[in-house]
C-alpha cells in the first residue's frame, strides 16, 4: 500500500502522513469527548427542570407576575374613571359658562337692541354654519 488506507480492519499509513493522521483521530476524538460531555447528565437535567416547572418556587413567581400585572391594569381602570369624572365636572363647568354668557349677552342686547354687535356663536349659529360662511 502506497498511501494511507484500511487493509483487513487495520489503518495503515507511511511515516510521512503519520502526522496528519494523528492530527485526524486527535481531532475525531476531542469531538466524540464535546459530544460525551454535552450529553452527561441531560436526564438529571431534564428531571430538575421538570421539578422546577411542576414546583410552588415556579408557581409563586408566576403569581407575583401576573399579580403585578393585575395591579396596572386596575390602576390604569381606577385612572381612567377618575379622569372621566374630571371631564364631565369640566363639561358641566363650561356649560354653566357657556350659558351664563349666553344670558348676560342676551340680557344686554334685549336692552341696548340692534347697537350690540351679533357674536354669532351666541345668537346660535352652529360651528357647521360659521365654517360654511
Amino acid at each position: 500500500m502506497e498511501r494511507f488506507g484500511e487493509r483487513e480492519g487495520i489503518w495503515l499509513c507511511n511515516f510521512t502522513e503519520l502526522k496528519s493522521v494523528a492530527h485526524l483521530i486527535r481531532n475525531g476524538i476531542i469531538n466524540i469527548h464535546e459530544i460525551q460531555k454535552s450529553e452527561e447528565n441531560k436526564g438529571d437535567k431534564m428531571q430538575l427542570l421538570y421539578n422546577y416547572l411542576t414546583g410552588n418556587e415556579f408557581r409563586g413567581q408566576v403569581e407575583a407576575i401576573v399579580e403585578g400585572f393585575m395591579a396596572m391594569k386596575m390602576g390604569i381602570t381606577r385612572e381612567r374613571v377618575q379622569m372621566e369624572k374630571i371631564w364631565k365636572e369640566r363639561e358641566k363647568q363650561l356649560e354653566k359658562v357657556l350659558i351664563s354668557t349666553s344670558g348676560m349677552y342676551g340680557s344686554v342686547k334685549g336692552i341696548a337692541g340692534a347697537s350690540v354687535g351679533n357674536i354669532p356663536l351666541l345668537d346660535g349659529t352652529t360651528d357647521d354654519e360659521l365654517m360654511e360662511a
